[in-house]
């Protein structure tokens, strides 16, 4: 073992009023002090409560459109924010400037509580892998790592449809399983199911199989309306014996949004199956 650790930077594109969950995010981000979080947004609205380790970048839709245009060679799509998604895995190829030196780039989601990602993604555990998922049958959207190097940075290329996802204007869940999440929670393989492209998920799964890059799958997250969550000083279990890498806070905030939105958060809190309770 070695104390030595590799070095991460974490991408995440956010458009528009920040979300009520904003300061959980960034508190959850100052646990995580080895790690650097990247916003890529519009908002010039301060965020009185981000850590130093979280930089804000500002950049227009617009200019990410001109700038992966320019990059790709074709004309690119990005008519509406949640259109980024499908680009998720070109981050490493769109915002070099961002990840230049880091060892690990992740894409993420504001959506999300931070555990300790340490203690999953360790320097022996890093040291093994070019991609890791959060889930075990699929890419995960809301936080994936990629080693910084140009096979992984270039991957998303390898899909015969990726210039399709890129140019259409409507989402195609690329970064994911073009939409396939419920037939791959029953347990059977992307190639299975008859899915409309190529995706992120069809790609890593083939290349794994075939040994040409080293992917890592497994549910290391806790999601869902579980309930039985808790947050306690920079770490994420659930019935007290579950350690999770994050909390995906994807069903909560479909249904939960407090009228007040929080400003100090404490380092204990638990999550419910509808809200979030200090």
């Amino acid at each position: 073992m070695t104390n030595k650790n590799y070095s991460i930077a974490v991408i995440t594109c956010w458009y528009g009023k920040y979300p009520w969950y904003i300061n959980y995010f960034l508190h959850s981000c100052s646990f995580n002090s080895t790690i650097d979080f990247f916003i890529i947004t519009d908002n010039l609205n301060s965020l009185p409560n981000k850590p130093e380790n979280v930089k804000i970048i500002y950049k227009s839709i617009s200019e990410i459109k001109t700038n992966a245009s320019q990059k790709l060679g074709f004309n690119v799509n990005i008519d509406y924010p949640y259109k980024l998604c499908d680009f998720k895995p070109a981050y490493g190829f769109l915002f070099p400037e961002i990840i230049e030196g880091y060892d690990f780039w992740a894409q993420s989601d504001l959506y999300v509580i931070f555990g300790d990602i340490r203690h999953f993604l360790s320097y022996d555990f890093l040291s093994s892998y070019d991609f890791i998922s959060m889930r075990h049958d699929y890419t995960t959207g809301c936080f994936a790592l990629y080693r910084n190097n140009d096979k992984m940075n270039t991957f998303f290329m390898k899909s015969k449809d990726y210039r399709q996802v890129f140019s259409e204007a409507r989402h195609f869940c690329f970064d994911e399983c073009n939409f396939a999440w419920d037939e791959l929670t029953t347990g059977k393989s992307i190639f299975e199911v008859k899915t409309e492209i190529t995706s992120f998920t069809h790609l890593v799964k083939a290349a794994q199989i075939t040994k040409e890059i080293r992917a890592h799958f497994d549910f290391i997250i806790i999601e869902g309306n579980t309930g039985d969550v808790i947050f306690e000083d920079g770490k994420v279990i659930y019935k007290n014996e579950l350690e999770g890498l994050l909390f995906h806070l994807f069903w909560i905030k479909k249904t939960y949004s407090p009228k007040i939105h929080p400003k100090k958060i404490p380092n204990y809190y638990s999550i419910g199956p509808t809200r979030i309770t200090h």
